[in-house]
């Protein structure tokens, strides 16, 4: 049996959004970075947790998830952040680039009718901090169909939390032993 993905989002869950005063958390160390299509003159800054490396590789280690980056960092997730944390090579979601002005311009997450095709059937936790209200409906829609969907969603200040990885570990450790009945 198919361990269930785990999405893992990038802009306010590993790189958290700065305040107002422009600060980031105390724990994230100052990265820059050259994403494709950039010239390395102009490279992006971006703010990462040293801690989120061995927090990921832990939970990924637990062979509970099939780990999927699902972000609009798309293949620069592996080349660019995932070294940085030291995390393994992961695929990622080859999610296109819409050309809108919110992200959720059908009142929900702009990614999800791409994970959605991309699902099927297949479980999955999806960390993200940007679903809405319609997202969090669609999981549950997803999961009474019998394709157990979980959505975690840190705050983008703050970004992703060890109780969130703890939260997506008890969701599939539940999942797994309800499968093996």
């Amino acid at each position: 049996m198919r361990p269930p993905y785990l999405l893992l989002d990038i802009d306010g869950v590993l790189i958290p959004f700065p305040n107002a005063d422009g600060s980031t958390p105390a724990s994230h160390a100052r990265h820059d970075v050259v994403p494709t299509g950039r010239s390395a003159d102009s490279p992006v800054t971006v703010w990462l947790n040293p801690d989120h490396g061995r927090l990921l590789t832990d939970v990924i280690r637990t062979g509970l998830f099939n780990p999927v980056w699902c972000t609009s960092w798309r293949q620069d997730a592996t080349a660019l952040i995932g070294p940085l944390l030291g995390l393994p090579t992961l695929p990622h979601l080859d999610l296109p680039r819409p050309q809108i002005a919110t992200s959720h311009p059908n009142g929900y997450l702009w990614k999800r009718d791409h994970v959605d095709a991309w699902l099927g059937e297949a479980p999955a936790v999806w960390i993200d901090d940007d679903f809405t209200s319609l997202d969090h409906e669609w999981a549950a829609e997803r999961t009474a169909r019998g394709a157990a969907t979980s959505l975690v969603q840190p705050d983008p200040l703050l970004g992703l939390q060890p109780e969130h990885l703890a939260e997506v570990r008890c969701w599939a450790s539940r999942l797994l032993g309800a499968r093996a009945r």
